[in-house]
């Protein structure tokens, strides 16, 4: 049978390029770090929120701070949702626009894997959450809280349940993350707009045009946008527009791809060349992971938990819509999205891979927390009680679709662990994975070589245990 052409057909969740490998590697790392650090800010949460000290926590998560003047005195709940969520947001647009310009969401053929996968992700959950709410009689105003999902989360799970999952699949996770980041931006912006100040939102346009015009006329220095991206968050908050769009604008503007002006660095010495965005992703994705959204969980996941309202969570058709968007309809969207995307375009699925691996991290993306708790304030702004108790079910959902897919992850994760065994194998100390090599003449030299040492080896180790026996069973 003659060979495929190339290009005719494609494997879905294949191996990485090497330099994308490594841009993952990168992403995924600093993200793990952010979600444990998500994890215990929610536990803290809890156990404040629910221990003879609560008045405190209610006491400090409603206490204002800020200039009346301007607009912005504000509780420290609403800071840490509609300030500290907005760098979050910021490095969403910058992964976003990397992803559009020099990921996987350029080439449009492999885009479709990943963009229908999240479509699919976020319109099954809304469609579960609506039905369960129109034939409970319940409101519909919650019907985007299922729709998120959140990787930092997800990959504590993965960080606390140790499995070793290959890198194609955090890939898969990472883009569906950042695809239904997109959607949760343009729902938020679409949706979850109050009356608008044109005035207002006329200033924020006037000082992201600003803050474009100084990005490409190459105008360096953080004491120049700091101060400007502050002053446009004031204005798009003012504006009625959530404010943390302003954060995804400001990402979206920066350059994601590299000239030759980036590989020169202090006194004209080459270095690795990063693009502007890849740079301040790097110096702001620690601040985002590490404090923004931990404090913001610390404000947010913080909900009196007993077993009774646990128990009322499934009896209320707004909590358990959330509750069921997020196991069943994250799993069963995002499985279906890219089982039909295989199925009607040319790309396969990868050979190191099955179906059940596909469904596994299909189940980790219910794990909605972070967007899924600020859509669900934005739902119910106005009724505590009820948005308390979406935001419980937002925590039993999250939690049963980690469960659930940790156990699923753990039953393939023997054969996760050979998959990355393979991945960073290096026999020939090359620094790059063998895996990447093979097509290179000189690897093959190379390993020769190292083969024929082995064998050399071998044959002497085998010479002189073989004189050692002989002078052994000789005379005494």
């Amino acid at each position: 049978m003659p060979a495929p052409a190339p290009g005719k057909n494609r494997k879905a969740l294949g191996r990485l390029s090497l330099p994308e490998r490594t841009f993952v590697a990168d992403a995924l790392r600093t993200e793990t770090v952010g979600g444990v650090l998500l994890l215990i800010a929610a536990i803290a949460a809890l156990i404040w929120a629910n221990t003879p000290i609560r008045e405190s926590y209610e006491t400090v998560r409603d206490f204002h701070v800020g200039p009346a003047a301007l607009g912005l005195n504000l509780s420290i709940e609403h800071w840490a949702a509609d300030g500290l969520l907005a760098v979050f947001f910021f490095v969403a647009g910058i992964e976003l626009k990397r992803e559009l310009v020099a990921g996987d969401l350029k080439d449009p053929r492999a885009a479709a894997l990943p963009v229908v996968a999240a479509l699919c992700g976020m319109a099954v959950p809304a469609l579960v959450y609506t039905l369960v709410g129109v034939t409970g009689d319940g409101s519909l105003a919650g019907w985007a809280v299922p729709t998120a999902t959140d990787i930092a989360f997800a990959l504590a799970v993965l960080a606390v349940i140790g499995t070793s999952l290959p890198s194609a699949l955090r890939a898969f996770l990472l883009t569906l993350a950042v695809v239904d980041d997109l959607f949760a931006i343009l729902i938020i912006a679409v949706f979850f707009t109050a009356d608008l100040d044109f005035a207002a939102l006329g200033g924020a346009v006037v000082g992201l045009v600003v803050f474009w015009l100084l990005l490409r006329k190459g105008v360096r220095g953080w004491y120049v946008y700091v101060p400007l991206a502050l002053v446009i968050w004031g204005l798009m908050y003012n504006s009625g527009i959530h404010a943390t769009i302003a954060g995804v604008a400001m990402g979206l503007m920066l350059r994601c791809t590299t000239r030759k002006e980036d590989s020169a660095g202090p006194g004209g010495r080459e270095m690795a060349a990063r693009s502007p965005g890849e740079r301040v992703e790097h110096l702001v994705r620690p601040l985002s992971a590490g404090l923004a959204v931990p404090l913001f969980a610390l404000f947010s996941a913080g909900v009196a938990v007993s077993g009774g309202a646990l128990g009322e969570v499934f009896t209320r058709p707004e909590t358990l819509g959330v509750v069921l968007g997020l196991v069943v309809g994250k799993a069963v969207g995002i499985f279906g999205g890219t089982w039909l995307t295989a199925r009607f375009t040319r790309a396969s699925l990868s050979d190191d891979l099955a179906w059940p691996d596909v469904f596994a991290v299909s189940s980790l993306a219910g794990i909605g927390f972070t967007v899924s708790l600020l859509i669900g304030e934005l739902a119910f702004e106005g009724d505590r009680a009820l948005t308390d108790e979406v935001k419980a079910a937002v925590l039993l959902g999250s939690l049963i679709a980690a469960v659930l897919s940790g156990v699923l992850l753990k039953i393939r994760n023997a054969r996760y662990r050979r998959l990355c065994e393979d991945e960073e194998l290096d026999e020939d100390l090359s620094g790059i994975p063998d895996v990447y090599e093979q097509g290179d003449p000189a690897y093959h030299l190379r390993m020769a070589e190292i083969h024929e040492r082995k064998a050399a080896e071998h044959r002497r180790l085998a010479e002189v245990t073989g004189r050692a026996s002989e002078e052994n069973d000789g005379p005494a």
